[in-house]
This record gives structure tokens, sequence and C-alpha cells, in this order.
């Protein structure tokens, strides 16, 4: 079985090689997949993809005339790929549900501690010799603090303990409540987190049509003031415009984010001297009440792992019973 994976970073490649233990003759490529390196597929039974490679009807149709049977993404979300099309033209397609839940909380964390401490800003000034301490180094304690997380599935849930352990109180909004999650958290409404909560995280899926920038001009009119908010989940939950906006007027303290909804224009390229999307800009200049990360939640040994066996068990159960348990 030929498997051609794309975005396969240098630091990963160790990890596609030794995990391959149903024995797939791999080409693992560096750069995402684009209208380009499409053409490498050629000679391939089976595709690999990561966030951000454009599987739409074009290169679908080029996937298909290079014979390729098996579509697989090693990542939850699948908007990358236009189910439509792929339906209509029968390939056997499977995500992966879940990875290390660590991986996303512990970023948020540590956007959480970075920005309740200002230690970019601190880091920065020191880095130019001035080792003046000013009014703005001034900080409370996690412990003193509330947080609410949005969404307390795995990842939620998972944020939600690490906060308990630095002594902070939880609060939490789900449509779908977490019983084991009580013990530590109270579910509130989202109302009641929006206004009380110094940090809010958020951790839900994006459902189109329902939840589209739910970080928007109403949600941050009635936040506390300063209040810290955190993305690492999906960009197209916050209103980029709105936020700037809240950024320069007070109501938001801090903001973090790891994710936007046209990251692709952007995000695992260098883009140093050129222009990007102007909202993204603006935000970017707000540093250092503003951390951004090119989508790196889940760039951990933990998660990287887990998101190359399932795939390769995804492949493996399509090949011997042909059906899998995580299709799409």
């Amino acid at each position: 079985m030929k498997l051609i994976c794309y975005g396969v970073r240098k630091v990963e490649k160790s990890y596609f090689e030794k995990l391959n233990k149903f024995g797939y003759e791999l080409t693992l490529v560096e750069e995402l997949m684009n209208d380009t390196n499409v053409e490498l597929i050629e000679g391939h039974e089976a595709v690999m993809l990561r966030a951000n490679c454009p599987a739409n009807r074009k290169n679908l149709e080029k996937m298909k005339n290079f014979g390729v049977k098996y579509l697989l993404t090693r990542t939850v979300g699948y908007n990358h790929i236009d189910l439509d099309a792929a339906y209509e033209m029968g390939f056997k397609m499977a995500r992966v549900p879940r990875y290390s839940p660590n991986a996303i909380a512990e970023l948020a964390i540590t956007f959480a501690m970075n920005l309740v401490r200002k230690g970019s800003y601190m880091i920065d000034r020191t880095r130019d010799k001035n080792f003046v301490v000013d009014e703005y180094m001034f900080s409370p304690e996690i412990r003193n603090l509330t947080v609410g997380v949005i969404g307390t599935g795995k990842i939620g849930y998972t944020a939600a303990k690490l906060f308990h352990g630095l002594g902070a109180k939880v609060i939490a909004y789900d449509l779908y409540p977490n019983e084991e999650a009580k013990s530590i958290l109270e579910y509130v409404s989202l109302d009641e987190l929006n206004r009380t909560a110094d940090i809010i995280t958020l951790h839900c899926p994006y459902i189109k049509g329902e939840n589209d920038n739910l970080i928007g001009g109403e949600f941050i009119s009635n936040l506390k003031d300063g209040a810290i908010i955190i993305n690492t989940a999906r960009g197209e939950l916050q209103n980029v415009e709105d936020i700037i906006k809240g950024l320069e007027n007070g109501k938001i303290g801090g903001f973090a984010t790891d994710v936007f909804s046209n990251e692709k224009e952007f995000f695992f390229k260098d883009m140093t001297g050129k222009a990007i999307d102007e909202k993204v800009e603006k935000l970017l200049s707000l540093y250092p009440k503003v951390l951004v990360t090119p989508h790196i939640g889940s760039y951990t040994d933990e998660a990287l792992t887990n998101m190359i066996e399932i795939s390769y068990e995804n492949l493996q159960e399509y090949l011997e019973t042909g059906d899998c348990t995580n299709k799409l």
C-alpha cells in the first residue's frame, strides 16, 4: 500500500517511520498539499492530509484520476475536505476523532499565565536591558481569579482540571454538561460566564450557522472589564475586528489565539516583510496584549503519536474490513 502524507515537518518524519507497524510504503512531503504538489499523489492509493490541505473538488478529481481510494486526515476537523465532492467520487475517508487533550489544554494555560503575569512584556524589556519594574507588571494570582471554560469535552475538561489545580475558581458553559467535571467546576449560563470570568478559554467545536463569531461585539460588551480571552479551538468562533475594538477600549485585557478563520492564507508560511490580512496585521500590532501562535496546539510528541497511529489504523481497518470506525 503506497501512502503519501502531506505536511510532515522535519521533526515529525521519524515518528511517521517508527509508527509504521503496518509496513506502508510511505512518501513524506513537508509542504502542505496544494494545487501544484498534488501531482505527487500519482502512483499512490492512499493520501493523508493535515489541516489547511485543500481537498477541494479540483484536487479530489486529480486524486480520483490518479487511482486514490483512501483519503485520510490526521485531524479532528475536516472542513478542508469538500465532503460532497468526495462522496460523489467514492473515496473512503477517515479522521482522527481525538488526540492528547493535554496538548491543547496546556497551550491555553501557557497563554493564560503569560497574559496574567505579563511575561512577554517583561522579557522583552529585560532583553533591552530595561530592568525597571513598572505598574503594568503588577498582577493578580491565578488562584484569585475565575476561569470560564466554554466547552467541557476532553480538552475543555482537561483545561479546567489544570486551572483548578492552580487554585482558580472554574465555571463552565456547555450544552451537554460533563457530570464528571462537576466535581471541579460549576456550570453556569453563557451570560453569567461572560459577565463574571476573569479568563475565558474556548474549547467548543465550531458549528456553522450556530456559533459563528461567538466572541463578537455583544459578547465583548458584556465582559468583565479587563477580561482575558483565549481561543485554541476554531478561528470561526472569533470576530477579529470586534476583538481589536475591545482591546483598544480596555474591555479586553488580553487576547491569545492559535487559530484564524482565514489562517491558510498565512499560517505555515514565512510572511516576513509581506502583507497579510489587514485585521490580523492590526491584531498582531497589539502585542504583548495579544499573543498569536500558528495553529500549534497539537504540536506535541503525544498528540502527534496519537494522530499518526490512529490514521494508520484507520487505513488498515479499511483494508481489512472495508469499513472504518472513524469514517467520514
